[in-house]
């Protein structure tokens, strides 16, 4: 009899006690699981993080097993970048002196005649080679107009400038920039500089860099005066990525010189300004459509020109 009491009693027990919760989680949904492979195909980080967001939080009882296939991801993600940047680092270190350099050329050219017979052309070509440490970068520009037989603009600029990366931000750069420009009233200008500079952005969309530094520099002028000066050169430079095709860049360099002597420090000042604003339109992977404002300022290059220059012009651009 006792034995069939705490039968009855055990069983009585087990109808009236509730079945524990199953806490074990809930499998992803085919449809879910099908949209988290597809995000994860494109290899697009923002995409899958995106979907990776959405599902968890409409798919909240399967968030351990979205968690774990985003770790993976994740972890997979970080050994393809340490691999192919070792890859890069490694291709750089047996790379030759003339490997791995890029670069872009452009060309602007225009023809009118009537009333008044005008000719212009615009070249550039600037290149950069990206090391471990160093970075070695080269512009030429070429600008030339006639009016009516008579030239009314002829200026060159070439530059080359090395930098040495210190860390992520921190970098030391020289320089060495050769000018000629009848019309700002030097027949050569010469110029070297060393400073420091600091990236203050460096982002996919957006780059924004300064630097400072003492200069020396020499200039020839149209009256045949030699000026050589001790400078402070200050640069920047912004880029910003708009659209898809479409890239904003800002490019600066103020050279304030004082004079070599004590008492040519006032009078003898001269302090020029290049500005140069563009807007890139990306019609192909390597060909560009280029707007740009340049404005030159050369507050005393013993011209009896205007000060300030300004230029406008549209070209091509070919990025090898």
């Amino acid at each position: 009899m006792i034995r069939h009491a705490l039968f009855a009693t055990a069983a009585t027990c087990l109808i009236a006690t509730p079945a524990l919760a199953d806490n074990s989680p809930a499998p992803i949904p085919r449809d879910v699981q099908a949209m988290i492979d597809a995000a994860i195909a494109t290899g697009d980080p923002a995409k899958v993080e995106t979907v990776i967001a959405l599902a968890k939080q409409t798919q909240p009882d399967s968030a351990r097993d979205i968690d774990a296939i985003a770790k993976d991801w994740r972890a997979r993600q970080a050994e393809a970048k340490r691999i192919a940047a070792e890859q890069k680092r490694e291709e750089i270190r047996k790379a030759g002196l003339l490997d791995l350099w890029s670069g872009e050329g452009q060309v602007g050219a225009f023809v009118s005649t009537g009333n008044s017979d005008n000719t212009g052309l615009s070249l550039a070509l600037s290149a950069k080679r990206e090391g471990i440490d160093w970075t070695h970068a080269m512009r030429v520009n070429a600008d030339y107009q006639r009016s009516n037989g008579v030239t009314s603009r002829e200026r060159y600029l070439a530059a080359y400038e090395p930098r040495f990366q210190f860390g992520e931000n921190l970098f030391a750069y020289g320089l060495a920039q050769y000018e000629h420009d009848r019309f700002q009233g030097f027949e050569h200008r010469y110029a070297v500089s060393g400073g420091v500079g600091y990236k203050l952005l460096d982002s996919d969309s957006a780059t924004f860099s300064v630097k400072a530094g003492p200069a020396y520099r020499v200039t020839e002028r149209t009256d045949g005066m030699r000026v050589d000066r001790l400078a402070a050169l200050l640069g920047a430079d912004f880029d910003w990525k708009i659209a898809d095709r479409v890239t904003f860049s800002q490019d600066a360099n103020a050279v304030t010189e004082t004079g070599g002597e004590a008492q040519l420090i006032v009078d003898s000042s001269n302090t020029t300004l290049n500005l140069v604003s563009g807007i890139d339109f990306k019609v192909s992977d390597r060909l560009r459509s280029r707007l740009t404002y340049q404005l030159e300022y050369n507050s005393n290059g013993g011209s009896p020109n205007e000060e300030v220059d300004t230029l406008t012009r549209f070209t091509l651009v070919y990025g090898f």
